[in-house]
């Protein structure tokens, strides 16, 4: 192929300009349109007031709301009183057809885990039937100095339970979550003076007075994909993501202490089958032999188990949200 010629154009030939408006850019300006623009959100209220938006996307969709941690002794917590903690039957006749599947998980749950349990059931029993006098002596005396244990041990739970921790609260109003479809809508009822559990905390009127919609921005550690979680579990343990089931974890603790749902907190609990879990799963995060040991415990817990916890979890949840606009 001949190189091009480098003369300039024949005096004859209209000499080919290039339009200012149409022409290459400039290359500072080509590199500004290939690069991802970086927008700083002011983060400075949310810091100021120790108040932050959080987002939690659930079946029914997804929502914006307000989270903030204190000390116990500095909150009251949401009043429950509405709820019917007496008659199971008649809270059960009053929830709603999703609510009532709620309710059949956690049979569903409870067998699940009763299956899995069986085998361990069945090695106690043997157990103990193949247990000498001798061995009774010392389990007796084994159970005695157990229980002295277990009463220094309660001693110092109850010292412990007398000191003030840090507990989460939400924007939320008599067990109910407030999530809101939009932004506007959150600073809109912020502003709106409406009773809510958040107006407790010394810096509430702070945000009322300062908060805009652009402010309504979670960070990425605030989001949370409940809706997620059943359908990842029920792929296989190859399948499993760790961040999102641990995340989802965090958040569903928070939310069952903030709005108090005891149910969901036992099923979180520690020793619980969905705690170990999450237990697992961090172990898996963190790499090295303790990620190892925690593929191998993950490969003892049951998918099915997991996916109906987790779908019970995010019903109970979903049942105590009050959807706003």
């Amino acid at each position: 192929m001949a190189r091009q010629s480098s003369q300039r154009p024949d005096a004859d030939e209209p000499e080919t300009k290039l339009d200012e408006t149409t022409g290459p850019a400039d290359p500072d300006e080509t590199d500004d349109i290939d690069a991802v623009e970086v927008v700083e959100v002011d983060r400075s209220l949310w810091d100021e007031v120790r108040i932050d938006p959080v987002e939690i996307a659930l079946p029914a969709g997804a929502g914006f709301t307000l989270r903030a941690y204190r000390l116990s002794n500095e909150l009251t917590p949401t009043d429950t009183s509405d709820r019917d903690h007496d008659d199971p039957f008649l809270a059960r006749a009053a929830v709603t057809e999703d609510d009532e599947e709620v309710v059949i998980l956690d049979e569903e749950f409870a067998a699940a885990l009763d299956e899995e349990a069986e085998e361990t059931r069945t090695d106690r029993a043997a157990r103990r039937r193949s247990r000498t006098d001798e061995d009774e002596d010392e389990t007796d005396r084994d159970e005695t100095e157990a229980e002295l244990d277990e009463d220094d041990q309660d001693d110092e739970e109850a010292e412990a339970e007398a000191e003030p921790e840090e507990v989460p609260i939400f924007l939320s109003h008599r067990g109910k979550l407030l999530l809101f479809k939009s932004a506007e809508g959150l600073v809109s009822f912020v502003r709106s003076g409406a009773p809510n559990d958040l107006t407790q905390l010394d810096t509430w009127d702070e945000l009322v007075e300062r908060l805009e919609p652009a402010h309504v921005a979670p960070l990425d550690e605030d989001s949370y994909e409940l809706d997620l979680v059943v359908e990842n579990l029920r792929g296989g343990h190859d399948v499993w993501d760790p961040t999102l089931i641990i995340e989802a974890g965090e958040v569903a603790r928070d939310l069952a202490y903030g709005l108090r749902l005891p149910s969901v907190l036992d099923m979180l609990s520690s020793g619980s089958s969905l705690d170990d879990l999450d237990e697992a799963l961090r172990s898996t995060v963190n790499g090295g032999l303790g990620g190892f040991l925690g593929r191998r415990r993950l490969k003892k817990i049951g998918a099915q188990t997991a996916s109906l916890g987790w779908r019970t979890i995010i019903g109970k949840i979903s049942a105590a949200v009050d959807w706003r606009d």
